[in-house]
C-alpha cells in the first residue's frame, strides 16, 4: 500500500500533512504509538484541568445527592426549625433560587468546555488509532509478500529435488 501511494504520479504530494509524516514514519520505521491520554495530558492548562475536575464532580452521584440533601436543608430551616423567628429565606425560597441560577450559570459553561476537551481527546484517540491500522496494514502487507517469496523459493527448491 505505501508502495503504490509512493509510485502513484503524485501520490505522495496529495496527502495531507499528517499522512505525509505518517507515511515517512513508516518507511523510516519509526515507532510513534503513544497513549492517548498521556499525549493530551501533556497539552492540558490548569484552567482546562480545572474544567475537568468540575464536571467530573458536578457530574457525579455523590454531588447530585449532597446537593439534594443541601437542599433538603435549606427547606427545613426555612420552613420547620426557624417557624415563627427571623428566617433568612422564606418561602418561595427567592436566596436559594439565585444561588441555584448562579450555580447553573457558572457550572454550565466549565461543563461545556469539559465535554469539547472530551471531544477533542476522542479525535486524538481515533487519529492515533488510524495510524496504528495503517502500519498494521502496511506491516501485514509486507509479511505476506515476504511469505510468498518464501513460498515462491520452497516451490523452486521443491521441483530441484524431484
Amino acid at each position: 500500500m505505501l508502495g503504490q501511494i509512493l509510485l502513484e504520479e503524485g501520490g505522495f504530494a496529495r496527502l495531507s500533512a499528517k499522512d505525509q509524516a505518517l507515511v515517512c514514519a513508516i518507511a523510516h520505521r519509526v515507532h510513534s504509538t503513544q497513549d492517548a491520554n498521556e499525549a493530551f495530558e501533556l497539552q492540558t492548562t490548569f484552567g482546562q484541568r480545572l474544567a475537568d475536575r468540575v464536571a467530573e464532580v458536578g457530574g457525579s452521584w455523590s454531588f447530585v445527592i449532597s446537593f439534594g440533601i443541601f437542599l433538603f436543608i435549606w427547606a427545613m430551616l426555612n420552613l420547620v426549625i426557624l417557624h415563627g423567628q427571623a428566617r433568612f429565606d422564606p418561602y418561595p425560597f427567592i436566596f436559594l433560587n439565585l444561588i441555584l441560577s448562579m450555580l447553573a450559570a457558572i457550572q454550565a459553561p466549565i461543563i461545556m468546555m469539559a465535554q469539547n476537551r472530551q471531544a477533542e481527546k476522542d479525535r486524538l484517540t481515533t487519529r492515533m488509532d488510524y495510524e496504528v491500522n495503517v502500519k498494521s496494514e502496511h506491516e501485514i502487507a509486507q509479511l505476506r509478500q515476504h511469505l510468498a517469496q518464501l513460498h515462491e523459493k520452497l516451490d523452486r527448491h521443491l521441483a530441484k529435488t524431484t
